[in-house]
């Protein structure tokens, strides 16, 4: 750690003798429990900074079966802090937050917040060397309300690319948002906000404080993140005041599955300061929900950076994982030094981008781009899960579409056909429906697959719809035949399942018989 505090005081210019009378950091102050769930977008739980949380407070950020642990995740954290940290503080120098002090495009501070100056006097080394620390990050104080919290603004360009996305499609696309909420007028570029957390834990408790909190807005000809901090909980207050204006400006409130975690966990900490009215819950943008309708069978995970990675063409460098957050955050505490939370603030920007990028996204699949502006997806089993999503938000033209799509390919059959089936059979769509149960039927004689929904589909089909019994008797056979019969295979439809078919069999082979004797 010795090794990395001179690199970063190298970075900042300090002299040499603060450099050799700067302290090696106090012992850490603890850290989340082992095996806790640490991954940002995944799963938040675990103990807060004043050990406030609640019992059964937890809650699935994405799949289970994803998760990281503390101690997974801060294995080998020296060398990994060292130069992720290191690259991430270099980021953060060369980044928008340096030209956006120097803008014309100041925020508004007609309600009062002011970016307090340094006080006149002297100053101990030690202190000036922090204030240089925070500076370094583009981090200023701010004042508000009378109290004090930290805050990083940074401008982006509309013509900024992120991934595959400029930001200035949020203009173009923004309204196609509506269908989140079709009864309500839709969103303006300039009313959507955008939200992510980095807590001291990973529960929905009150005892999660969130100790950064990430916004971004659509102001004229530019993106604007804002990065509000505190450096301890006394400070909270004042960010939360902060952010609630921000909130009751915006109708929109865009996160990745902010509905279950983020808002929540906010909700939690108004109350725990104080504020009993007024704090209404806004019209949520969770872009976790889509991404798990479309991705889910086809993605390994959907957590945020899985979903950036395979979808929106962004790749990142030197991040430090948000399972780390905390751990540094606990860091900061024990030790004073400001220059590690570099790595959380560049990891929280992807994040703010990467919200943005999503809104982008999404607006174009709502607003019919597929096939020009955006490809339609190469694997059946997404296409299908996207015309899903797609007649679930309202746009069954472009879902159809797809549909169609998927029967002239010639794709191979697969679970998709199932899915489908089952889509036409609810809204009547016989015609189609036989067609995939008979593909799917065919891909499960030929594979010895003991999968018989598709048999029993047709046994079915053909016993009520078509009156055709000799048919009907016929999948029905099959489907018995397929599950093992009277004996119980090892995999396939459990024993009442199986029962179920038998009764089947037997109640078709007796109103065949019936139907001889007429």
């Amino acid at each position: 750690m010795s090794g990395l505090r001179e690199r970063m005081n190298r970075l900042l210019g300090a002299p040499k003798s603060q450099r050799e009378l700067s302290p090696e950091p106090a012992e850490a102050a603890p850290s989340p429990a082992a095996g806790e769930t640490l991954d940002r977008h995944e799963s938040k739980s675990g103990a807060g900074l004043q050990g406030e949380e609640k019992p059964g407070s937890q809650r699935t950020k994405d799949e289970a079966g994803e998760r990281q642990s503390t101690d997974a995740a801060m294995v080998g954290s020296d060398s990994a802090s060292g130069l992720e940290i290191a690259a991430a503080a270099e980021a953060l120098a060369d980044g928008p937050v340096m030209r956006a002090r120097d803008e014309s495009s100041a925020p508004d501070r007609s309600d009062g917040e002011t970016l307090r100056q340094p006080e006149d006097g002297p100053q101990s080394e030690a202190t000036a060397a922090l204030e240089r620390g925070w500076l370094a990050l583009g981090v200023e104080p701010l004042v508000h309300a009378g109290e004090t919290f930290l805050r990083r603004r940074l401008v982006y360009p509309l013509d900024h690319r992120h991934g595959d996305q400029r930001l200035a499609e949020l203009q173009e696309t923004a309204h196609e948002l509506a269908a989140f909420h079709p009864t309500l007028s839709a969103p303006e570029p300039g009313e959507i906000l955008f939200l992510d957390l980095e807590t001291t834990g990973l529960g929905a408790g009150t005892g999660t404080i969130p100790f950064m909190v990430g916004i971004g807005y659509m102001e004229e000809t530019q993106f604007v993140i804002e990065q509000l901090f505190i450096r301890h909980p006394a400070e909270e207050r004042a960010m939360l005041s902060y952010l609630h204006d921000w909130l009751s400006r915006r109708r929109f409130l865009a996160t990745y599955n902010g509905k279950t975690f983020d808002w929540p966990a906010l909700s939690g900490r108004y109350v725990m300061h104080g504020w009993r009215s007024g704090l209404t819950a806004p019209l949520h943008l969770d872009f976790l929900h889509p991404s798990r309708s479309i991705w889910r069978h086809t993605l390994d995970s959907c957590k945020l950076s899985r979903v950036e990675e395979a979808r929106l063409g962004i790749h990142r460098t030197d991040d430090v994982p948000g399972a780390m957050a905390p751990a540094l955050y606990y860091q900061y505490l024990a030790d004073g030094d400001p220059l590690p939370l570099a790595a959380v603030f560049r990891h929280n920007e992807i994040d703010m981008l990467s919200l943005a990028a999503l809104a982008i996204r999404y607006g174009r699949l709502l607003g019919g781009a597929l096939g020009s502006e955006l490809p339609y997806p190469e694997q059946p089993e997404e296409q299908l899960r996207t015309g899903l999503w797609l007649e679930r938000m309202g746009k069954t033209a472009d879902a159809e579409l797809l549909y169609d799509r998927l029967m002239t390919s010639e794709q191979p059959p697969g679970g998709w056909c199932l899915a489908l089936a089952a889509r036409d059979k609810k809204v009547g769509n016989w015609e189609r429906a036989v067609v995939l149960w008979q593909k799917a039927a065919h891909l499960a004689e030929t594979t010895s697959s003991p999968i018989t929904e598709a048999h029993i589909e047709l046994a079915m089909y053909h016993e009520h719809r078509t009156k055709d019994l000799a048919k009907a008797l016929h999948y029905a056979k099959l489907a018995f035949a397929m599950s093992g019969g009277a004996s119980a295979p090892r995999k396939g439809p459990k024993p009442q399942d199986r029962e179920t078919i038998r009764k089947r069999v037997e109640r078709l082979l007796t109103k065949v018989e019936r139907n001889k004797r007429k």
